[in-house]
């Protein structure tokens, strides 16, 4: 039986988070061709893809990174492929390079861009807002506030592109990517056929003299996209009164919810942006005719308050432009909260604390950033801090591994962005005294560590690189890359060893490690530490989540605590592991959390082993 999402007739009614509901609306509008590199908020949308491809009529690929993603996804529609390209907001930073270009030569059969920005860094390293991205491209923007608009704004981001051969963003947010709601599909036409590719240089072939003439057709391109945001159903003007509200992206969502409560009702007109770039300038100045005040509701950066205040000025309109302020700010996600302030102020009403829905039951109990029983991230980091206790200083990058941040590990002193561990610590031990201990994934070894590695050989940098292969692309939900040996896809026939890249690169001092062996990786730290030039450790062990989900491989013996001693109690204090229980002064090992490991039983000779019991 198909996958319902793959279900070809219209008409029926899913209940989908808002990334399955972006797969199904790229379904609809015909996409055959779908890259990515994984990212939260982003993942569901391309994991559910890679689960439907077997059965789809797509073509689906996890690419090594956005960059890659990107121009894989750009050299498909340059084939006449409509394609969709997935990533977090920060990987459009890696991938800007050719998003520049792509928006000069166009895309003819279609292109959409899934940038899943983050307000909040609920999990991300900055909160930055791609609607910025989308200006500096010249690319078109649609930013849904619902699963159902997700969908459908999706199918009509392909239709806008493929019209206009030129790429589109979808702009989601971490609160629409995994919002649950119902969604009523359309039918599925199958993979779109798009143009044959004719070849033509002076369009596809950016040197400076065909760059000039093609900035030129962008501008083009972007007036006549300007009149179909005119007219765009998703830009709709509802209520009535003096004073406006002009509400883009999810921010749409919490106005919608405040107006309905009494205070406001009858009094408040307001503009919904679904099509928010490039911005219906003529509906919003229609809008603000009459108006005395108008508060502009988006999340992170003024962009639409900015244009708005600009046309207020260039047309001569008596109105008020309200925007940022500390109801709403230019960080962190909204709230129905301070939305409602913001409104109340703009109404000349002072905003009321709300009355706590139930009493106040005291702060809850902290949770910081642990990493798994079992891991062997953990195992890497205990040997590493035994063999270089607080002398080094330790780069760190993008993943689970950062995770060990905190004390008894404290294995992250400074960290930049995805691939950058062995850069930024190759520039810290070339200006620093101290020794630098670098950190990085396997995936992200791939994605972009290699080259910083090749930098390092190339420069004569001196620090030890530390590849923390996991088998996996662990964080984001244990997606491929092209080192693993097996996926939840399958096994891996193509296998790239990161040994033999190692060693490519120029390094000449490589070591593999099994990081659940302390003795035996203690021996290499110290062995390495003596040493001085581009030094790479592989600390090879599969992520123990990974391992019993998908290699379906347990342990058969858990830990425990034969006798209370300050061996067992050190073990705690510096291996931090969770399956560690202290009540009362006593040590217990939770034998339900406990994975065997075993790594306990080297740092404490009172922690012994014993079968699992059923």
């Amino acid at each position: 039986m198909p996958h319902p999402l793959l279900s070809k007739e219209g008409g029926q009614t899913h209940l989908l988070l808002g990334n399955e509901a972006i797969v199904r609306g790229a379904l609809e509008a015909g996409v055959a061709f779908v890259s990515c590199y994984p990212g939260t908020p982003s993942s569901e949308v391309p994991d559910t893809f890679a689960r439907l491809a077997p059965e789809g009529d797509f073509s689906f690929e996890y690419s090594t990174n956005e960059k890659v993603a990107l121009e894989v996804g750009g050299g498909a529609a340059l084939a006449g492929a409509t394609t969709l390209v997935t990533m977090k907001h920060v990987g459009v930073n890696v991938a800007a390079d050719p998003l520049m270009t792509l928006c000069y030569v166009g895309t003819p059969g279609g292109l959409v861009l899934l940038s899943a920005d983050d307000p909040g860094c609920h999990s991300s390293q900055n909160e930055q807002d791609n609607r910025i991205f989308a200006r500096l491209a010249g690319m078109p923007v649609f930013e849904p506030c619902s699963a159902q608009e997700a969908k459908d704004m999706l199918r009509d981001a392909f239709a806008l592109s493929v019209a206009h051969e030129q790429p589109v963003m979808l702009r989601t947010t971490t609160r629409v990517a995994h919002v649950r709601g119902p969604v009523r599909f359309a039918p599925l036409p199958g993979a779109r056929k798009g143009p044959e590719f004719v070849k033509n240089p002076r369009r596809f072939v950016p040197i400076p003299a065909v760059a000039r003439v093609r900035h030129v057709e962008l501008m083009k391109k972007l007036a006549l996209m300007a009149e179909a945001a005119e007219k765009s159903p998703w830009n709709r003007v509802r209520g009535k009164g003096t004073v406006g509200v002009i509400a883009s992206g999810m921010a749409r969502a919490y106005v919608a919810d405040v107006l309905k409560e009494t205070p406001f009702a009858g009094t408040v007109k307001v503009l919904e942006l679904g099509f928010t770039y490039p911005l219906p300038e003529k509906k919003i100045a229609r809008f603000l005719k009459g108006l005395k005040k108008v508060l502009i509701v988006e999340e992170l950066e003024p962009l639409v308050e900015t244009a708005v205040k600009a046309l207020v000025q260039d047309k001569g309109l008596a109105v008020k432009v309200l925007g940022k302020s500390d109801d709403l700010p230019r960080n962190g996600e909204f709230s129905t909260a301070n939305v409602r302030a913001a409104l109340l102020r703009l109404l000349g009403k002072k905003p009321k604390a709300l009355p706590a829905c139930a009493p106040a039951a005291g702060p809850l109990p902290m949770r910081p950033p642990n990493l798994c029983p079992g891991c062997s991230h953990r195992a890497t980091y205990y040997a590493v801090r035994q063999a270089f206790g607080d002398e080094a200083v330790y780069s760190s990058d993008i993943g689970c591994y950062t995770l060990g941040i905190l004390p008894p590990l404290a294995m992250a002193d400074f960290l930049l962005c995805m691939g950058s561990s062995v850069s930024a610590g190759s520039g810290f031990a070339k200006a620093g005294k101290r020794p630098v201990v670098a950190f990085i994934g396997d995936s992200t070894f791939f994605h972009s560590g290699v080259t910083g590695l090749i930098n390092a050989v190339f420069n004569a940098h001196d620090l030890i690189l530390v590849v923390l292969d996991n088998g996996t692309t662990a964080m984001t939900g244990h997606q491929p890359h092209p080192g693993v040996c097996q996926s939840a896809c399958g096994l891996n026939p193509n296998r790239v060893d990161i040994e033999s890249i190692v060693r490519g690169c120029g390094v000449t001092q490589v070591a593999k490690v099994a990081p659940l062996n302390l003795k035996e990786t203690l021996k290499v730290l110290k062995e390495m530490k003596k040493g001085c030039g581009v030094r790479v450790i592989i600390a090879e062990e599969p992520c123990v989540l990974f391992a019993k989900k998908t290699l379906k491989s347990a342990k058969p013996m858990v830990a425990y605590v034969a006798k209370q001693s300050d061996s067992v109690r050190r073990c705690v204090e510096t291996l931090g592991c969770p399956a560690f229980a202290v009540a009362g002064g006593e040590v217990s090992i939770n034998p339900h959390q406990c994975t065997g490991c075993m790594f306990c039983l080297q740092v404490s000779p009172d922690i012994k082993a014993r079968k699992r019991s059923a």
